[in-house]
């Protein structure tokens, strides 16, 4: 049975793998961008980066990593952390295509420019923010609710009143999951829903 365990800085490589093999609403975008690792380097390591007390992975019975959590306690302080000291190591390596029509990988690009502190409608009520990513593998043996509710054990230990997420609005099996357990849809568009949920009263 794979286990959780605590992120360790050698998970970082199979952070990049997942993270492209379920971007695509789920499903495996490898090969849609000109480099597979910009998928992880706006949705999954910086967060381990900046506070790999919040991240946690899933090993596989024979070693291999094979799903993570990760998140911040603070999306404002993120949010900073990201545009300031993050994002201006790694934009260099993802131009943009210059196209008259922008592509997919122009429109992630621009959204990882223009995060910032103070555009997040819902950090103040719910300042924790998650992604988590499965690979197929894992699915169906409970370990997306093990890995929510280790991460929300240690965010209520820290104290955060609450923890919101965003995930494509194509991506119905995500949000049965997101249901079951109990969050909040705060709200919903053709393209994103946000789901909510108060840890501390």
């Amino acid at each position: 049975m794979p286990k959780i365990r605590p992120y360790r800085d050698a998970d970082r490589d199979a952070l990049y793998d997942i993270c492209v093999k379920t971007a695509d609403a789920g499903g495996d975008a490898t090969g849609m961008f000109t480099d597979d690792r910009l998928w992880g380097d706006i949705f999954a390591v910086p967060y381990a980066v900046r506070d790999a007390g919040l991240t946690w992975v899933v090993e596989s019975d024979d070693g291999r990593t094979i799903g993570y959590v990760v998140a911040t306690d603070d999306t404002e302080a993120f949010e900073q952390w990201f545009r300031e000291e993050w994002w201006p190591t790694r934009m260099g390596a993802y131009p943009l295509s210059g196209a008259a029509e922008p592509t997919r990988q122009d429109g992630i690009i621009g959204y990882a420019s223009r995060r910032a502190p103070g555009t997040n409608a819902h950090a103040a009520e719910y300042p924790a923010h998650l992604h988590i990513d499965l690979l197929p593998e894992t699915q169906g043996m409970g370990l997306g609710r093990q890995l929510i509710e280790t991460l929300f054990t240690e965010l209520k230990r820290r104290g955060v009143p609450g923890l919101h997420l965003g995930m494509n609005a194509t991506n119905t099996g995500a949000g049965a999951f997101y249901d079951r357990l109990g969050m909040q849809r705060l709200q919903a568009d053709a393209d994103t829903v946000v789901y909510g949920v108060h840890l501390v009263d």
